[in-house]
């Protein structure tokens, strides 16, 4: 794969993940009690909420960003694998209805490949 095409597919794949986790943080942020409210009920702390808003939007936008890009990806990898183990373990339907976020970690974790140093520059 030529590194244009890399660089393409690569600016392709941070726009759509930006746009998903920025809208994604904006509404957990948007409806906060609501959200409060869902993490308790999974037995999570109120305050991981405003966290993981906060993070999901701060993400969102660091995608956007050459410097940040890499650094964004993996907090939103991070942020995508408790979401997949919660899926797993406590939320009803269990991984067939965590696929959203198996397809948002496995998004990322390609954009932090392509985005890898020496594989092409943004």
């Amino acid at each position: 794969m030529s590194s244009s095409t890399r660089n393409i597919i690569a600016w392709i794949l941070q726009g759509l993940l930006a746009l998903a986790f920025i809208a994604s943080g904006f509404k957990k942020l948007s409806d906060l009690p609501a959200t409060v409210g869902m993490f308790g009920s999974m037995g999570l702390p109120g305050a991981l909420a405003y966290v993981v808003g906060a993070a999901e939007l701060l993400g969102g936008i660091g995608l956007l960003v050459p410097r940040f890009t890499r650094l964004a990806a993996i907090g939103l990898i991070i942020i995508m694998v408790g979401a997949v183990i919660m899926h797993a373990t406590k939320i009803p339907g269990g991984l067939a209805g965590g696929m959203p976020a198996l397809v948002l970690l496995a998004l990322l974790a390609l954009v932090l490949w392509l985005r890898r140093p020496g594989a092409s520059v943004a």
